[in-house]
C-alpha cells in the first residue's frame, strides 16, 4: 500500500466511485466536528476530534472497491448498533455500501457523540 501524505492524496489516488463517497464522508465529519484536523495514521485519513489528538481521539476512514469503511471507535458503534443493523460492522467500524446514500444524520451523530465522549473523558 503507499504511503499518503495528506487526505486529498489519499482521496486521489482512489477510483472515481471510491473518491466521491471518501469526500462525501469527509465533508459530513467537518460539518459534524468545524475544525476537525485532518491527518493520516495507520495509512488511512484521519481526524482529530480534539487537538493533538492520539489514535484513540481519532475517527478514520478508508476507501474499498465497493464500500468505505468509517471507524468512529467501538463504543460508537455500540452505541448506534441498532441503527447500524444494515450495514456491516466490525468491532469499531461500519461499512458503507456504495449503492447506498450516506447515512448523513446518523453519521454527524456518531462524530459528535464521540467527540463529547472524548471531551469528557479529559475532564
Amino acid at each position: 500500500m503507499p504511503t499518503f501524505t495528506t487526505i486529498d492524496n489519499y482521496i486521489t489516488n482512489q477510483p472515481k466511485e471510491t473518491q466521491i463517497v471518501l469526500e462525501g464522508l469527509r465533508s459530513i465529519i467537518k460539518e459534524a466536528a468545524p475544525g476537525v484536523e485532518e491527518v493520516i495514521n495507520y495509512k488511512v485519513p484521519s481526524f482529530r476530534l480534539v487537538p493533538n489528538g492520539k489514535s484513540d481521539q481519532q475517527i478514520m476512514m478508508a476507501g474499498y472497491a465497493k464500500y468505505i469503511s468509517f471507524y468512529p471507535f467501538p463504543t460508537t458503534v455500540g452505541h448506534y448498533k441498532d441503527e447500524l443493523k444494515e450495514y456491516k460492522q466490525g468491532k469499531g467500524s461500519v461499512q458503507f455500501p456504495f449503492n447506498k446514500p450516506l447515512p448523513k444524520d446518523l453519521i454527524i451523530r456518531m462524530v459528535k457523540f464521540r467527540k463529547e465522549e472524548i471531551l469528557s473523558d479529559l475532564k
